[in-house]
């Protein structure tokens, strides 16, 4: 169950990341706003999945999902170079956080 907190809370971390792109610097409260409750949701899951998983390991698993997700967005929605390098480096930080997962008690 812990793992499925850590995950939603990834989730989270992907949409606070997207709205405050939105918000354009805290110019459009809505946005604004909405980054501020995602971001308090996205802690406040990452919080109660350190119950059992070790905070190192959920640290980096909460960013890596929230900086590949970010990747993702920035190429789909932003107009992003999708490079071969880029692509590249999104791959290795999903092979690490997998490998995490895999080596986690």
């Amino acid at each position: 169950m812990n793992w499925i907190l850590l995950a939603v809370a990834g989730l989270f971390e992907i949409g606070w990341v997207f709205a405050l792109k939105q918000s354009e610097s805290f110019t459009n409260w809505k946005y604004g706003a909405l980054a501020a409750v995602l971001l308090v949701l996205s802690m406040a899951f990452l919080s109660l999945s350190l119950r059992t998983i070790p905070i190192g390991t959920a640290y980096a698993i909460w960013t890596g999902i929230g900086a590949v997700g970010a990747a993702l967005l920035g190429i789909g929605l932003f107009g992003e170079a999708a490079t071969a390098i880029r692509i590249l480096c999104i791959v290795l930080i999903v092979a690490g956080v997998i490998g995490l997962k895999l080596t986690s008690t």
